[in-house]
């Protein structure tokens, strides 16, 4: 969006909000900063559509303000100029789950066509629509929205065109990531791209990430990238550390109980940026909704992460009396809160999710698509296979279940940490490599193990010019 009003002769800048001094989304303070400063338009991306009260002293002032966002609306819409959103009260649109970035790629491009006077725009308006879709897939994937219909045509096509990107920043991101040449997917975006795009918000101030995005000249995209890269690693040290200790808290306050049915902690030494990042990982290994706070003085600011089922700024509406302020959608939501709040929210959400979580949802699911043989997963079934991607929310990778597998390596930890399990499995004359991502401990349970139950997703494994598949673990069965 930014790109595009520069293409049109606008004189855009942007703002972006400090995650730990200001949180999350539209402020009154960077409203008056920005009017202050001579801006006669005011457009948000991925918020403002509650914050009503701060949008409304931009119009006072004589501004105005066009709202995009695709958050859950509010029961009070802010009075602006206009409000773009693909789940509007009263007006449906075919792709309610459309990501922030896919709503300001779909303004840019009615932008276009508006300037262009047609639906079908001119030769450089089109060249930097199709060059935009790399920008809308990457936020598209790593806010994990559904990956069906419009949000799936977005990743596909943004995913095929990022290899050959002319975005200066863009093409310092894949070289910091040695992802320079690959065939990119949804996974490359999830884990290996949007984590060093994140980074700088969540370990210190997100506007290098933007200029990375809009401004950045060359060199100053590789210098860019190189520092997200080290702030990356910082990042998962800090995440690593605060998982440990939140997990050691769960079972502690025995969070993990039956009759607990999600999981609220606080912390004065947690680092807030990442705390979004432990919630997910408390969900995955809990199974069932978890929000951490982190404070910092007397006040605090909290990420949260749901289940299927379980709406959670619905959860968070419910409970509002205790918070400053929140906002989100059904599977994600932030918040801040007064410390001297935390344990009365805590036992309202408490309360409110023994109502809204069934029993029956705490206990982790895994659906398996098929059962079948190694021989069966080979490579030409493996790639047809893969067409059925991007993978993601809404759209999983088909899960398979072998039987009687051969433990023909002993399992061995792998990477840095040893949190991975690698082994070699057979059946029949076939044999496969099979790894567990987060499964480290394996290595230790199956010593001795000769015949496994296997259930994973096959993948392609491309290493030294040979190509193989290979199996990533989701679980395993033994006797």
């Amino acid at each position: 969006l930014h790109a595009c009003l520069r293409m049109l002769g606008a004189a855009a800048d942007f703002y972006v909000p400090h995650r730990l001094d200001e949180g999350y989304g539209v402020n009154v303070e960077a409203i008056r900063k920005i009017v202050a400063d001579g801006a006669n338009l005011i457009v948000t991306v991925d918020c403002g559509l509650s914050a009503a009260g701060p949008l409304a002293e931009a119009v006072a002032a004589g501004g105005d303000v066009i709202v995009t966002d695709h958050h859950s609306p509010p029961d009070v819409l802010p009075e602006v100029t206009a409000i773009v959103h693909p789940r509007l009260p009263g007006h449906p649109y075919a792709n309610p789950d459309l990501a922030g970035a896919g709503v300001a790629f779909k303004l840019a491009w009615q932008l276009a066509r508006t300037v262009c006077g047609r639906d079908r725009v001119d030769e450089p308006m089109r060249d930097f629509l199709l060059d935009a879709t790399c920008l809308a897939a990457l936020g598209t994937i790593a806010d994990v929205v559904p990956l069906v219909g419009e949000n799936r045509t977005l990743a596909t096509f943004g995913l095929r065109g990022l290899p050959g990107t002319k975005h200066e920043g863009l093409r310092a991101l894949l070289e910091s990531a040695n992802l320079v040449g690959e065939q990119l997917d949804a996974y490359h975006v999830g884990f290996m791209l949007a984590p060093r795009l994140n980074a700088a918000g969540r370990m210190g101030h997100a506007r290098l990430a933007i200029e990375l995005l809009t401004d950045a000249s060359a060199e100053r995209s590789r210098a860019i990238a190189d520092y997200l890269n080290k702030q990356n690693d910082e990042r998962r040290k800090v995440e690593r550390a605060i998982a440990a200790e939140a997990a050691q808290m769960v079972v502690d306050q025995g969070l993990d109980a039956p009759d607990s049915r999600i999981i609220v902690l606080a912390s004065d030494n947690w680092h807030g940026g990442v705390i979004g990042i432990v919630a997910s990982r408390l969900v995955e290994k809990f199974s069932r909704p978890a929000i951490l706070v982190a404070f910092n003085g007397d006040g605090g600011q909290g990420s949260g992460r749901s289940i299927p089922g379980f709406h959670l700024r619905d959860a968070l509406a419910a409970c509002s009396t205790h918070l400053r302020s929140f906002g989100g959608h059904a599977m994600a939501g932030g918040l801040r809160i007064d410390r001297d709040r935390i344990e009365d929210f805590a036992a309202d959400m408490g309360a409110y999710a023994v109502q809204h979580v069934p029993a029956g949802e705490l206990a982790a699911k895994l659906d398996i698509d098929a059962e079948c043989s190694l021989a069966e997963l080979n490579l030409n079934t493996v790639q047809h296979m893969a067409k059925l991607g991007p993978h993601g929310q809404g759209n999983p990778e088909p899960v398979v279940a072998v039987r009687n597998c051969r433990v023909i390596t002993s399992p061995r930890r792998m990477g840095r940490s040893g949190g991975t399990v690698g082994m070699l499995l057979g059946d029949g004359d076939v044999k496969m490599r099979a790894v567990g991502f987060n499964m480290g401990d394996l290595a230790d349970i199956l010593e001795g193990v000769r015949t496994i139950d296997v259930a994973g997703t096959p993948g392609i494994n491309c290493f030294q010019g040979r190509t193989s598949v290979e199996m990533h673990l989701k679980d395993v069965s033994w006797q």
